[in-house]
This record gives structure tokens, C-alpha cells and sequence, in this order.
């Protein structure tokens, strides 16, 4: 869906995954000084939005997903994973619930493969799910913001903001007092700075929780009984993931980021075999450069990385 925002002056489409809004609306340095310093917000209504209603939805979502939502309170914000059987991540799920509903937004074009496995795992709980995306969009509100929450149908309170569910119909009508819109160029630069992984970004088909950080935020490690939860157990009591995510502080001087995908090798021994890929990487107003990436646990952490040809040190976010 192509945000109306797109029509604010300077507002430059963003591309690929996150076609459908913008990508900053002319000055990305100050767009993130803004978010950092509370002000402003960002268009996220490209991504899904989904609904579970019914008596069981919260003992249903509790037995589905990595996350302990059976008694989860209103208005408490959480997030969760989906895993396949062999416990590799395949959706994630940012939650809310308001008393009669759970609310939930996902990673753009992921919500119909979600709803559809959701389908088929109701037999019989009273649950109704629905994709609420052409109803509802995501708006980001970052920590610090006074702007008023009136007129959302959710409200989910983070650390680092809040993310709003606004009827999209009204969605440039009530973003108008939130101040300067940031695109999402900002949001990702801030997000990799604090560490955040994104489905899609630092995942790919073998991804396990453990290896992206994702047991600190979306991973309840003393429930069982959900699809993928032997091979959570056994790695955290047992072994160490084979991967671990990194933070790279890239060499400024070079005037291109490498993009995901791009190969990290050690800098030491730049025609040696490929250690890792960088999943996500932007520019950032206070710290230049900097990149996420996902390599070997085996790579020493205070080896200088090389992603593509940028130059990079580490900071560890997954022990060895």
C-alpha cells in the first residue's frame, strides 16, 4: 500500500522491503537527531497488522509462539516468534493486547503466510484472526514524544517509543500534530544502533533465536509446548548457536555502505573464505557508519572485520 504521507513535502519512496513509505523526507541527519531527541514520527503503515480475537486468544497465541502471553496483561507490550519444527524463525510478531483484542503488527508482505498458518492451528479455540492491514497502520512514536495517542486503536509502549494503530483511513489527519515526519531511513539507522534485529534482515531460513539476540526480547525460556521449542532448549542448556550477531563501527572514509548481503571476511586476511554477511547497514548522525552482521561464532571478537572492502571492529552483542 503506498502511504498518502508520501505526499509531505521532500518526502523521498523508499525502495524494496519497504516500499510504501518514505525513506526520509530530505535531510536524514536530522531526521534522526529529531527521533533521537523525541520528536517527530515515523510512517511504518507499510507493514501488516493483524488481529486475534476471542475468549482464547491469549492461552491460543500462548501454546503458537516463543513468547509467555498466556496472562499478558492489557496494554503491555511484547514480542514473539513463530518457528518452524526444527526451531529456525519464520515470523515475528510485535504485540499488544487491549483486553478483548491482540493486537500485532509484522514485517511488510508476511501477514498472509502468518494468518494462514494461524488458520490452520485454531481447531477448536474460540479464536478469530483477521489481516486488519487494509483497516490499520503503524505509526512510530519515538521515547520522549508528547504527542497525543487520541484517536489509536492500540497502543504499544517500548522503551525506545511507542507504536501506534491508527485507523489508515485518518492516518494523515491524525499524524498532522506529531511534528516532523521521519522516514524510515532514520528508524533503521537508530534500530541498528540499538541492536534490534528485523525478520527478513539479520534472518535468513537458518536462523535459531539465539544467534540475533532474540532470547532477551522474545524468548520465554521457562515455557514449552511450541513448535520449534527442543532445539531453543537444547542450544541455550547444552551448545552455542553456530552464528552470532555483531555491530560493526565502519571506516568512515568510504563513501559506500555495503549492502545486505555483502561478504565480511577478516581484515587481516581480505582473500580468505566469507566469515559472515552484513544484514543491515546505515548512517548514523552521531557514530557515522555502521552496520549489523551475522557471522561465524568461532570469529575472534576483537578482530577487524572486513565488509566487502569497508573496514570494521566489532562490538559483541552474542557471546562466543
Amino acid at each position: 500500500m503506498k502511504s498518502p504521507l508520501l505526499a509531505l513535502p521532500g518526502a523521498v519512496p523508499a525502495e524494496g522491503t519497504d516500499e510504501g513509505v518514505a525513506a526520509h523526507y530530505g535531510d536524514i541527519f536530522r531526521e534522526q537527531r529529531n527521533l533521537a531527541q523525541g520528536t517527530g514520527f515515523v510512517d511504518l503503515s507499510h507493514r501488516g497488522v493483524l488481529t486475534v480475537t476471542g475468549d482464547d486468544r491469549l492461552s491460543w497465541l500462548h501454546l503458537l509462539l516463543t513468547q509467555h502471553v498466556s496472562a499478558l496483561p492489557p496494554q503491555q507490550a511484547t514480542e514473539a516468534l513463530v518457528l518452524s519444527p526444527n526451531g529456525h524463525v519464520e515470523h515475528a510478531l510485535y504485540l499488544v493486547d487491549d483486553g478483548t483484542t491482540t493486537w500485532a503488527h509484522v514485517e511488510p508482505g508476511t501477514a498472509p503466510a502468518l494468518i494462514g498458518y494461524l488458520e490452520s492451528m485454531k481447531f477448536f479455540y474460540r479464536v478469530e484472526v483477521a489481516d486488519a492491514t487494509a483497516d490499520y497502520a503503524v505509526v512510530h512514536l519515538p521515547a520522549g514524544s508528547t504527542a497525543s495517542a487520541e484517536g489509536a486503536a492500540a497502543v504499544r509502549e517500548l522503551p525506545y517509543g511507542r507504536d501506534l494503530f491508527l485507523p489508515r483511513a485518518e492516518l494523515a489527519t491524525l499524524t498532522a500534530g506529531y511534528g516532523p515526519a521521519a522516514g524510515v531511513w532514520a528508524y533503521e539507522a537508530l534500530r541498528i544502533e540499538a541492536h534490534r534485529p528485523r525478520l527478513g534482515f539479520e534472518t535468513d531460513h537458518r536462523t535459531i533465536p539465539h544467534e540475533v539476540d532474540w532470547l532477551s526480547t522474545a524468548v520465554h525460556l521457562q515455557k514449552g509446548c511450541y513448535r520449534g521449542q527442543e532445539t531453543v532448549a537444547r542450544v541455550h542448556n547444552l551448545g552455542r548457536p553456530p552464528r552470532r550477531l555483531v555491530f560493526l563501527h565502519l571506516d568512515g572514509t568510504e563513501e559506500v555502505l555495503p549492502p545486505h548481503g555483502t561478504e565480511v571476511r577478516l581484515a587481516s586476511d581480505p582473500d580468505g573464505r566469507a566469515l559472515g554477511v552484513v544484514t543491515s547497514s546505515a548512517r548514523h548522525h552521531e557514530l557515522g557508519p555502521i552496520a549489523l552482521a551475522v557471522v561465524k561464532r568461532n570469529v575472534p571478537v576483537d578482530a577487524v572485520l572486513l565488509a566487502g572492502t569497508v573496514p570494521g571492529t566489532q562490538d559483541v552483542i552474542v557471546p562466543q
